[in-house]
């Protein structure tokens, strides 16, 4: 088992309202796509969808010290992998229900929609990424200044 698995599992069990499914797979897609340079910093569970009746589109998230990644796979066969560069971020929301909460990556391209979290599990996300947010922002900027 790898440390991506680890550590989402460790963060469904102290939240187990959050639906997710399949993470051992969703996990190992995660693991794939790692760099040999690259650290896991941070991993959560989620839906990447914004319908709250669509519960199998089940996501690893992991925070790496290079980028966002959010694993998914395909039920019968291959995956889908998106990576989020900090140069991408635009801004970060979170939004809490009565049952789960969602957060939103607002990124350059995209709006990337968490969904199904234990509303227990959302101040905690929200730290995390924020705290990730302006540290790479700050490496970036560390590195602009270089140039």
């Amino acid at each position: 088992m790898g440390k991506v698995y680890k550590m989402a599992m460790r963060f469904k069990n102290k939240y187990p309202m959050t639906i997710g499914w399949r993470i051992k797979q969703n996990a190992s897609v995660i693991e794939k796509h790692l760099n040999p340079d690259e650290e896991v910093i941070y991993v959560f569970v989620a839906q990447k969808n914004d319908n709250p009746f669509d519960i199998v589109g089940t996501a690893v998230i992991a925070l790496t010290n290079k980028r966002i990644l959010i694993g998914r796979k395909r039920v019968v066969f291959g995956y889908f992998l998106d990576s989020i560069t900090p140069d991408m971020f635009n801004d970060l929301k979170v939004r809490g229900g009565i049952f789960w909460g969602k957060v939103y990556v607002d990124t350059i391209n995209e709006l990337v929609v968490l969904s199904n979290i234990a509303n227990g599990a959302l101040p905690e996300i929200e730290t995390e990424l924020s705290t990730y947010m302006i540290e790479m922002n700050k490496n970036k900027r560390k590195d602009e200044y270089r140039d």
